[in-house]
């Protein structure tokens, strides 16, 4: 009887002994597995942390930095010179808003912005490894390498008719010439280099206000001393005078005086002339705009985050 009580104290002891163990292990698992489905819910039981990054994409990192920085201070003198000009020609008063479209300094207000903004977000994403900056930074430059493709694409559709498209352009300087310095400088930059004046030929300037002949004052028959042959006075100062009464000259006598042929011919072929470098200097400028989404593509590899638990 001794040994059956001590044998059943045994097999007890057997049959426990594989019980509790069992017990303890589904504990853990439980245990486990509370843990890992709190670590779900609760994000704050996981950091995004980035890589190091070696030494090249470092290296990528500063270059893209300061690339951006130099857009930027770029972007930010056109946008003050177009500000400056907006406000030093009085264009932002409430009177002169209407022709505002054609001011040629709001072209200089929309670039430096748009290029301003675009380098803000990039040198702000490099620095801050800030990935949605980063993604605006690459979506704006290719918005903008888009824009120019398409519109070079539209320029060689239309190209048989950019002559009239000058023409129309150089018309408007014309009727506008006193009224924006900026148009007047351009308009006697291309006159004085290409050696014409007006459109087909120096009596264009018969549709503007002032050089009209019914106009009052010392100005009417007259063209601006860009048209003339010799517009210095000696050799060191501009003789505003010398375009004065040419247009009531015969084309003989006017022809010692002015140039008579037009500008839309001579900037049309000018513009053909000079098409490699044009097309050159696009190239070089979507080399620029694809160098910047590469860095800034690398940057963003860089700091694609991964999981870590606390």
């Amino acid at each position: 009887s001794a040994v059956s009580a001590c044998l059943s104290m045994q097999a007890s002891k057997l049959v426990e002994l594989p019980c509790s163990s069992s017990d303890d292990d589904n504990d853990g698992l439980l245990a486990r597995d509370m843990d890992f489905s709190t670590a779900e819910q609760d994000p704050r039981a996981w950091s995004s942390v980035p890589p190091m990054p070696g030494t090249f994409s470092q290296c990528v990192r500063y270059l893209a930095f300061f690339w951006n920085l130099l857009f930027l201070l770029l972007g930010s003198l056109a946008l003050a010179v177009g500000v400056w000009g907006l406000l030093a020609k009085g264009s932002l008063q409430g009177e002169r808003l209407a022709p505002l479209g054609s001011d040629p300094m709001l072209f200089f207000v929309l670039v430096g912005l748009a290029a301003s903004t675009t380098s803000l977000a990039g040198c702000l994403g490099t620095l801050r490894s800030s990935p949605c900056l980063l993604r605006f930074f690459v979506g704006a430059v290719l918005a903008f390498a888009g824009m120019e493709v398409l519109g070079g694409l539209l320029l060689l559709a239309v190209w048989h008719r950019l002559r009239d498209a000058l023409r129309d352009a150089l018309l408007l300087c014309l009727l506008r010439y006193h009224d924006e310095p900026d148009l007047r400088f351009l308009v006697d930059e291309v006159q004085q280099s290409l050696q014409c004046c007006g459109l087909g030929s120096y009596r264009d300037w018969e549709v503007n206000l002032y050089f009209n002949c019914s106009a009052p004052g010392a100005q009417a028959c007259s063209v601006p001393a860009s048209c003339c042959l010799d517009p210095w006075q000696n050799g060191t100062l501009v003789n505003t005078q010398c375009g004065f009464g040419a247009l009531r000259l015969g084309d003989v006598a006017a022809s010692t005086v002015v140039h008579l042929s037009g500008c839309v011919a001579r900037l049309s072929a000018w513009l053909r002339s000079q098409a490699g470098g044009i097309a050159a200097a696009a190239a070089l400028l979507v080399l620029v705009e694809a160098a910047s989404v590469l860095m800034a593509l690398k940057v963003l590899g860089d700091i694609v985050p991964i999981r870590v638990q606390y």
